[in-house]
């Protein structure tokens, strides 16, 4: 039994179509998660999306105040908000709702992975500097060890992006793999 999950988080259509940075990350994750699946690494997909009434909308939160106010494009019913069908999850494989940033933030994502003893995350998605970086520092927070597939991953901001791979996450504890290393590992 593995004891690695692979997270997948917020390459969802509304994001992967309407951001080209995201799209980008596409064709390597298109790769890494069927070799995921293939050696037994459970898949956990991770979506964001707020409720359209804004119930969960903090008027001083400009982030998400923001994001709420971009039409659909992360109303949780929306179709945008479903996990881009290029890489759509098996029967069976956990989609999480979050509603910030962090992947575990208010979801039950580490009961997930507590019950399917899982210790060791592979992370993946968008955005760098925000997804992928706050589950980071969550997960590591929770004593989980790390690998980031920099390829696999991207931000708007591409310095954000190198500065996170090539400094931060290192210095963390973090293995950092292309996907196509990580998949030649398995």
């Amino acid at each position: 039994m593995t004891t690695t999950a692979l997270i997948v988080g917020d390459l969802q259509a509304g994001i992967v179509d309407n951001y080209p940075f995201a799209a980008g990350v596409l064709p390597v994750v298109e790769k890494v998660v069927p070799a995921a699946r293939a050696a037994g690494i459970p898949v956990i997909f991770i979506r964001f999306g707020l409720r359209a009434s804004g119930l969960d909308v903090a008027a001083g939160n400009q982030v998400i105040h923001a994001l709420h106010g971009a039409g659909t494009l992360f109303h949780e019913d929306s179709a945008e908000t479903l996990v881009h069908p290029r890489i759509e999850p098996l029967p069976g494989e956990a989609v999480v709702l979050k509603r910030r940033a962090s992947a575990f933030a208010g979801t039950d994502l580490d009961r997930i992975l507590h019950a399917q003893g899982i210790d060791s995350l592979v992370l993946a998605g968008v955005a760098t500097g925000a997804m992928v970086a706050a589950t980071f520092y969550d997960a590591a927070d929770r004593d989980y060890r790390l690998t980031v597939l920099s390829d696999a991953c991207a931000d708007a901001e591409p310095d954000v992006h190198d500065f996170l791979v090539n400094r931060v996450f290192p210095a963390r504890g973090a293995d950092i793999l292309t996907g196509a290393e990580w998949v030649a590992r398995l």
